[in-house]
């Protein structure tokens, strides 16, 4: 038995008690997930009430498993789940989640992904580079002259969400806006949630839907070359995405289409520089060329993934790894977890950019995988070797903060200066 303020593995038992909320869990999550694999990779976690699961390969076949879904009302009634019945202060957040990508199962789901899937494929993506390359110059040129910045709002922030938005044709003035609505948004996946929480994100997904909907009728009366007149306009097997499924689709787009690379580029800066101090790393080395960049990217993705857990919903009874589950039990799937496997990654707590061990699990699997990757995996490979270019000498000018909103994993802030 392992006990720490915040942490106590039984690994006889498989039972885990962990403080999500403990700045001394979601700082610095990595050593947790270490103990939990040299302990118990697959636990019951006393807080949540459900099991999980850290081992890549388990994790990775799970990700692909079809007895496990990301719904389960579409097989089963809540009266034979025993699931309470939606809570009205939260009726509008419900009503945009409906339709979304990332909580369907086929043929829905194969549906929605196939209208989507070919905006985001590499060589549609790959035609932004130049976009995103001027647009971070840009940036980097307005603080590059003051030898300080606060990285996240002058940088990190606006990036993703500016051109995710051009691709949706959503135009960049509303940057900010989406901004807030997705933060309240993603409110609603933290552990131990409050009713504010909970509140805030319904009255932003309410707000959302309603300016996305207005788009939607200006585009059913003038097209563009964009993604939103695309789903508008284009049909599968004779049918029409319907409003409240374009509706959905769009934010979740929207919102996993920045939300999760802001907090990587502050996680891949913050641990280029700090592993600079500790092991006297130059920066340079990591972007000489195409290839250490890419190799980089996916070692920053590895050791510090900003998205950490992803839920998934038994669809029959089966057995896990000696875990014996019922129809309808949730399981978790630690994503920032199995990144660290020490069965896979050799040292897995040490950056190493040079690793050549298997790909990483940051971006999911199977037909959940991230449709947005080809486009994260672009910004990140652009704006991180464009930054240490621009400002050689960068340094951290504060101990970065980590916010507490787990599972997602980012930066309050980071100061940099130069």
């Amino acid at each position: 038995m392992q006990d720490s303020s915040f942490l106590s593995i039984d690994p006889v038992e498989r039972s885990v008690s962990l403080d999500a909320g403990h700045p001394g869990f979601y700082q610095a999550p990595n050593p947790v997930y270490a103990a939990l694999h040299a302990q118990t990779p697959t636990f019951y976690w006393r807080e949540q009430r459900q099991w999980f699961f850290t081992g890549y390969d388990l994790v990775n076949s799970l990700l692909r498993d079809k007895r496990f879904g990301r719904q389960i009302l579409h097989i089963a009634s809540r009266e034979d789940l025993g699931v309470p019945e939606p809570l009205a202060h939260t009726r509008h957040f419900d009503k945009a989640e409906e339709w979304s990508l990332l909580e369907l199962e086929p043929p829905e789901h194969t549906r929605l992904r196939t209208l989507v899937n070919r905006a985001f494929v590499s060589r549609h993506v790959e035609k932004m580079s130049g976009e995103i390359t001027d647009l971070a110059n840009r940036l980097i040129d307005e603080f590059e002259p003051r030898g300080e910045t606060e990285l996240l709002s002058s940088f990190a922030d606006i990036i993703p969400v500016t051109m995710i938005a051009r691709m949706i044709g959503i135009p960049d003035a509303m940057g900010p806006q989406l901004l807030k609505w997705s933060h309240d948004y993603v409110g609603m996946y933290m552990f131990k949630r409050s009713r504010a929480d909970e509140e805030a994100a319904d009255r932003s997904a309410r707000e959302f839907a309603e300016y996305i909907s207005s788009v939607i009728a200006e585009r059913r009366r003038e097209p563009r070359d964009d993604l939103l007149s695309h789903m508008i306009h284009t049909e599968h097997k004779g049918q029409f995405l319907t409003e409240e499924e374009l509706i959905s689709t769009t934010i979740v787009l929207l919102n996993a289409g920045h939300e999760a690379t802001v907090h990587q580029i502050g996680n891949s800066v913050r641990i280029i520089l700090e592993e600079g101090l500790t092991s006297g790393l130059d920066p340079a080395d990591l972007f000489r060329d195409a290839g250490t960049t890419e190799r980089t990217v996916e070692e920053c993705l590895r050791i510090c993934a900003p998205v950490h857990i992803f839920q998934r919903y038994c669809l029959e009874a089966c057995e896990i790894d000696g875990v014996t589950l019922a129809r309808g039990d949730k399981i978790g799937l630690i994503l920032a977890a199995a990144n660290l496997d020490p069965r896979k990654f050799e040292n897995p707590l040490t950056f190493k950019a040079e690793r050549n061990e298997g790909a990483n699990l940051s971006f999911g699997a199977g037909i959940h995988f991230c449709i947005g990757a080809p486009l994260a995996r672009l910004e990140l490979n652009i704006v991180l070797p464009l930054l240490f270019k621009r400002l050689p000498g960068l340094k951290l000018a504060a101990s970065p903060q980590v916010k507490d909103v787990y599972h997602f994993h980012g930066l309050e802030r980071l100061d940099l200066t130069w």
